[in-house]
């Protein structure tokens, strides 16, 4: 996994690593981290430590990288500047690169017909006697190393999703290999990072199979082995748009910060694009080391993966419910501190009363913040047509309840729900019609995250008495 030091850790990337980390596993590989900074312009301070604390966070443990060493560093491009201009100078004495003077000013570039306009350089350069260059060099002058594309034929390369993709030369750009300041472009550099480090496998995204042929071409300038290509279609935020951060599309970060859980969103994103065969086709929950059993390259799909924030939800959910109670506690603890102030309230109940009903750890507030102060709340709460209940008969059930709860002895959700619909056969209504009425008064609101008598148990007698009372005055207005 190479990423660039460039911002925030967007789920493409959160994916490629993941991909990468169950190729490597799946096979009885190496998991290798390696930090691609040689375009100093876009870099952003703390971006490696986003990198480190993500991976480590979804336990995608690499065997090689920054900060655990390993045989083939150093593991960050702008350590590794001495090598690129070495490779360079080799393919110009092979005749596969050059010393290009042109400054940015000079129109060096020629249009490429069949009704497209494609800007490329015209290897101006590239056909500059020795005398021309010495004299260039001897002035000083300024130079970038282009890579030397043939002008003729074809070049045809293999990707493990795309499968064997045949280009025309003549079409291919005479790439920069090293800028001006000396560092090389990410187009050489990780060709000559992949072949020092041993790389077998290169993950990235799919924008990147237009440059693999310019990499093909430069293995075959070294005589090296050419590594297996898997290029990823992008994740997208709709049928149209790649996600990005600029259109606020979440990070992994972001999505933690929200209250995703991280086995969530890992067991999401490894289906965003992928798909498990045989037995494991109808499933959708693995954990990571099942993943890593049954990952398989050939589930790649070649299509853009449209990223869902709903089924992420709907995910997690599935997931909050499957934690500990103890567990789950862990996680709420902090945000209903926040929320509920009163000491009296016991917050491990609170817990268990939403966890079956929690999608995400951020909806909690807004969830369980009647329980510190009853909100203001309209009266057409009230008004219920599945529950059947209407405004006169909420006052009157909410009247005929008010003796009741305060006559109860017992204050257990048990006993409250048994003295309720004992009121409510008394009465000969629907339970419904002393319920609703009940839940509204007690919460103001129209969700709730458990029913009536859970709610009231919650609360303790004198603030739902108290509540009661609030809702009868209301509706007598």
């Amino acid at each position: 996994f190479a990423p660039s030091p460039t911002g925030y850790m967007h789920v493409g990337n959160l994916r490629t690593a993941l991909y990468t980390y169950l190729i490597a596993r799946h096979a009885g590989g190496k998991f290798i981290l390696r930090i691609e900074d040689t375009d100093q312009g876009r870099y952003v301070e703390g971006a490696v430590d986003v990198i480190y604390s993500t991976m480590r966070a979804c336990g995608l443990t690499h065997d090689e990288g920054p900060d655990v060493g390993g045989p083939v560093g150093p593991y960050v491009q702008t350590e590794r500047r001495g090598l690129y201009k070495e490779y360079a100078e080799l393919l110009i004495a092979r005749g596969h690169a050059y010393r290009c003077f042109c400054d940015k000013d000079d129109a060096a570039e020629e249009n490429v017909s069949d009704g497209a306009v494609i800007h490329k350089y015209d290897g101006r350069c590239s056909r500059l006697s020795e005398e021309e260059i010495a004299a260039n060099l001897a002035a000083g002058k300024p130079y970038v190393i282009r890579q030397k594309i043939p002008r003729e034929g074809k070049t045809t390369f293999h990707d493990e999703i795309f499968g064997d993709i045949t280009v025309d030369n003549d079409t291919l750009d005479d790439q920069v290999l090293i800028k001006r300041d000396g560092l090389p472009t990410y187009n050489f550099a990780n060709v000559v990072d992949d072949h020092l480090m041993g790389i077998t496998h290169v993950v990235r995204g799919s924008e990147y199979l237009s440059s693999a042929p310019k990499y093909n071409l430069l293995y075959e300038a070294f005589g090296w082995e050419i590594p297996t290509y898997v290029h990823c279609s992008p994740v997208m935020r709709d049928a149209q748009h790649k996600m990005s951060k600029r259109h606020g599309d979440p990070s992994y970060e972001d999505l933690i910060r929200e209250g995703y859980l991280t086995e969530a969103v890992l067991n999401y994103v490894a289906l965003l694009g992928w798909s498990p065969k045989g037995e494991y086709a109808e499933r959708e929950f693995y954990t990571l080391c099942e993943l890593a059993e049954i990952f398989d390259i050939s589930g790649i799909s070649k299509s853009p993966a449209v990223f869902d924030i709903n089924k992420l939800r709907w995910m997690n959910a599935e997931y909050m419910k499957k934690l500990s109670p103890e567990a789950f506690f862990s996680k709420a603890e902090p945000v209903l501190k926040s929320v509920i102030t009163n000491p009296a309230i016991d917050l491990k109940a609170v817990a268990a009363l939403v966890q079956p009903r929690c999608e995400i750890l951020s909806d909690l507030p807004e969830r369980v913040d009647f329980i510190d102060k009853l909100p203001v709340y309209s009266t057409d709460l009230y008004v219920h047509k599945k529950s059947k209940t209407t405004l006169e008969n909420s006052l009157s059930s909410l009247q005929a309840v008010l003796p009741v709860l305060e006559g109860l002895e017992t204050w257990t959700n048990e006993a409250l729900y048994d003295a309720l619909v004992a009121l409510a056969a008394k009465l000969e209504v629907k339970n419904s019609i002393i319920l609703w009425p009940l839940r509204v008064a007690v919460s103001g609101k129209a969700s709730t995250p458990g029913g009536a008598t859970e709610l009231c148990a919650l609360l303790g007698k004198e603030e739902s008495i108290a509540r009661v009372k609030t809702g009868i005055e209301l509706l007598q207005k």
